[in-house]
């Protein structure tokens, strides 16, 4: 899917790794657990208010700090259908990409916490439903959007016959 239209959940400039999901939560392979602390040190309630194909909004800097992939990933298993924000940190960007977590960088934006927001990543475009302005997105390249259309980079990689099983190793 290209196209989602979910509630903004806002949050501001530099928000970490670490704020995203605290390292204490790191040490589990279960998605669902990561889900339930993700963005609780800014907002505790995060995971009760958030649904299935929300839209998590940001400023600048998102997701700088540690290149864990735990960080899209618990976004991604709490339903957040894409984030949104003004620039990103260069390895959370390409993280969310190969988990399949759209990172959209716009310009300048006036979304606040609750409206609706559209973002297609096919039409590189990002819209506020409930007031109807648009933002300029940063095109992103054509292999990041097929990267995203097939759920992440290994799906892709699958896909293309261009994946290599890992070898076997002896115990």
């Amino acid at each position: 899917m290209s196209s989602y239209i979910g509630t903004a959940h806002v949050f501001g400039d530099n928000v970490d790794t670490d704020r995203i999901i605290a390292g204490k939560y790191t040490k589990t392979l279960d998605l669902s657990d990561l889900a339930k602390h993700v963005m609780e040190d800014i907002d505790p309630d995060f995971w009760e208010k958030v649904e299935e194909g929300d839209i998590l909004v940001a400023g600048n800097n998102f997701g700088t700090g540690s290149s864990r992939e735990q960080a899209p990933l618990a976004i991604q298993a709490a339903g957040v259908a894409a984030v949104v924000a003004n620039s990103f940190a260069r390895i959370f960007f390409r993280n969310a990409i190969n988990v399949g977590l759209p990172a959209v960088v716009v310009g300048e934006h006036e979304i606040k916490m609750g409206q609706q927001i559209e973002v297609d990543i096919q039409k590189g475009s990002v819209k506020n439903v409930t007031t109807g302005q648009s933002y300029q997105v940063t095109a992103m390249p054509d292999v990041m959007v097929r990267i995203l259309e097939s759920g992440g980079l290994v799906n892709y990689l699958r896909e293309n016959n261009e994946y290599v099983q890992p070898a076997e190793t002896k115990s």
